[in-house]
């Protein structure tokens, strides 16, 4: 039977943030008028394309529950892990029983609070009918210094076809899972899905998205997000 591919947006958000140093995970603090992941969630939740969610959490979260979130469009909680790519595989192991092997997976960073309608208008159709996917990215413009010991510069290397790699990155459901069984099989160490994926053979492809998809690292990105919102037209 031939059914429609849904699209499932993917947030792993079982992190502490450490480098935020703030008392509670960086993803629950307040930005405007609500908290980082329900910006996210919104951002992606509110697209018309995109079905349902799925939050993978700390197994001992206990904010998630006080944030009240709610929404038309399904929304699991799944237990995350200790790496990024545990709490992938973990949402993703969810879908494959909930869903349908055709489904896609727009995972997304649940700190990024300021992606746009058009960044994911840009990046569904052009990931959409492609096993390798694709990501948000921006072209790298800084010219970028290797360091040796003592902070010093070794060399100047070139910029030349690099990239920023952003969120969200979209994948077949079934591809990205059986990615991340390999990578997890072999204990290797990713830092996003599109890495997941070259390691299993793929080339994904780079959507050209935009410098506001900031993501919220330290304590002095809250006032840089909150500038970027109030200029896409939102207020507390």
């Amino acid at each position: 039977m031939n059914r429609v591919p849904r699209i499932w947006a993917v947030l792993p958000a079982a992190g502490i943030g450490r480098r935020m140093g703030a008392q509670i995970p960086k993803q629950y603090l307040q930005l405007l008028d609500r908290p980082i992941l329900r910006w996210s969630l919104d951002a992606l939740l509110n697209h018309p394309a995109v079905y349902g969610g799925v939050v993978a959490l700390a197994a001992e979260d206990p904010h998630w529950d006080r944030l009240g979130y709610r929404h038309e469009k399904p929304l699991h909680r799944v237990g995350g892990g200790a790496e990024r790519s545990d709490s992938v595989y973990a949402a993703l192991s969810f879908l494959l029983e909930a869903g349908y092997d055709e489904d896609w997976v727009l995972v997304h960073d649940a700190v990024r609070p300021c992606i746009t309608r058009e960044e994911l208008d840009r990046l569904i159709p052009a990931a959409l009918h492609r096993d390798d996917g694709a990501l948000l990215a921006v072209p790298v413009r800084d010219t970028l210094k290797r360091q040796e010991a003592g902070g010093r510069v070794r060399d100047t290397a070139s910029r030349d076809g690099l990239w920023h790699a952003l969120t969200p990155q979209m994948f077949p459901l079934k591809v990205l899972h059986h990615a991340l069984e390999l990578v997890i099989e072999r204990e290797a160490q990713v830092t996003d899905e599109s890495q997941a994926m070259e390691t299993a053979g793929y080339q994904p492809l780079l959507v050209e998205g935009g410098a506001t998809n900031l993501k919220v690292t330290r304590r002095s990105d809250l006032a840089l997000a909150e500038a970027i919102l109030r200029s896409q037209g939102h207020a507390a």
